[in-house]
């Protein structure tokens, strides 16, 4: 079997190894809820210097792929959880994620996902003002997002079109930030970036259906993401911080 082996761009941290755990995570949950149309790389072998995968021989999407995409995750979010969050903190891309288990889904997006990343801005007028933003948001975010969510499922977390590879038959997820969240979290980060085909939606909503209120609730999901974005590569991803802080004000008018 062909291996590709990734570094630690932090050596000594535990990310690969949270790495690996999160696409145990996710093999598991798949395998509980009977998922054949996603598979994860096998982890050849993870410590605190590298992780070694099944090496994915990449190919374009086909039509069926992206089919079997959007059903896959539907299925996969259909698995309901108990709580939110996770036992341990993990990382979303280059930055740390905070974690730990939470009954209420609209609290723990505020404090563990939205001011975690306002906290983490490095200038103090931004930082300031988003912080305002969120305090006076606050109770109105959590009502809601509590009002907006059935219940918790293991996400993928960091949903783009970068982290899921199709090879000549397979679709094959990587890089995750797991959690238990609502699902929509993983729909919402799948249209940051130009998102997949119409018919990865399609499939999805067949059978798990958006609900009622998703546009608002996608722009407030993916603040978390262009918080994350801004912290770690700057300005241009400031224009999506602001529209997110005007989807905060939207939850005070509802």
């Amino acid at each position: 079997m062909q291996s590709f082996v990734k570094q630690n761009p932090e050596p000594g941290s535990d990310r690969l190894l949270r790495e690996a755990e999160g696409l145990s995570l996710l093999e598991q949950a798949l395998a509980s809820a009977g998922v054949t149309e996603l598979q994860i790389p096998v982890r050849v072998c993870a410590d605190r210097d590298r992780l070694e995968l099944e090496h994915i021989d990449r190919h374009p999407a086909s039509r069926e792929q992206m089919l079997r995409l959007g059903v896959g995750l539907a299925r996969l979010h259909s698995q309901p959880g108990q709580v939110y969050g996770l036992d341990r903190d993990n990382y979303i891309g280059l930055s740390p994620q905070r974690n730990g288990w939470s009954d209420n889904w609209g609290l723990f997006f505020a404090d563990c996902r939205l001011a975690f990343q306002v906290e983490r801005i490095t200038r103090e007028d931004i930082r300031r003002r988003y912080r305002a933003t969120l305090a006076r948001c606050r109770e109105a975010l959590i009502e809601f997002l509590n009002d907006q969510v059935e219940a918790p499922a293991l996400v993928h977390g960091d949903l783009w079109s970068g982290n899921v590879l199709f090879d000549r038959q397979g679709v094959w997820l990587i890089d995750p930030a797991v959690y238990y969240a609502d699902p929509e979290v993983d729909l919402a980060m799948s249209e940051m970036f130009g998102g997949f085909s119409a018919d990865f939606y399609n499939a999805y909503q067949e059978l798990r259906p958006l609900s009622q209120d998703y546009p608002l609730k996608r722009r407030l999901y993916n603040l978390y993401h262009y918080l994350n974005h801004y912290n770690l590569f700057g300005s241009s991803y400031l224009p999506g911080c602001e529209d997110g802080m005007a989807a905060l004000d939207e939850t005070l008018h509802r």
